[in-house]
């Protein structure tokens, strides 16, 4: 799959204002190990490789577990504790929002280990981490570590 066109140099006032957005996020007072686990999670329902490579790299270099990362598609069973299953919750149901709406259900569930603040920082990171996959799907952003 070749590359399409590099948005960056066509115009990197856009790649500025979502970095913007990103900055926000991890100045947010969420946890690093949070904000990783939601970027990788995202990346992994959207399908981007290049974004899903860059952060499970960056997870491990914060310190997080291969053991959590491998069980990450499955964390409702796996190693996580309640705060970051809420969390998770959150985050695939923002990501999968064209399916219908963030259920009472899952809003209770955050609401519950997170405060206002907290909740909108982690809505902010689920958009910033999905603006970033759809940037990097629609055009095909390559990755040389990826190449074969």
């Amino acid at each position: 799959m070749s590359a399409r066109l590099d948005y960056n140099q066509v115009d990197p006032q856009g790649s500025r204002a979502l970095a913007g957005l990103s900055a926000y996020v991890e100045n947010s007072g969420l946890e690093r190990a949070l904000i990783d686990l939601i970027n990788v999670r995202i990346s992994q329902i959207n399908g981007c490789a290049y974004c899903l490579r860059l952060h499970t790299e960056e997870a491990v270099e914060h310190g997080e577990t291969h053991r959590r990362l491998h069980l990450l598609r499955v964390w409702a069973e796996g190693p996580f504790s309640a705060r970051e299953r809420a969390a998770l919750g959150w985050a695939e149901a923002i990501t999968a929002v064209n399916l219908g709406p963030v259920s009472d259900e899952v809003y209770a569930r955050t609401r519950e280990h997170f405060s206002d603040r907290d909740l909108v920082s982690l809505t902010f990171a689920a958009i910033s981490m999905n603006a970033w996959n759809r940037l990097g799907i629609a055009f095909r952003k390559p990755d040389p570590a990826l190449a074969g």
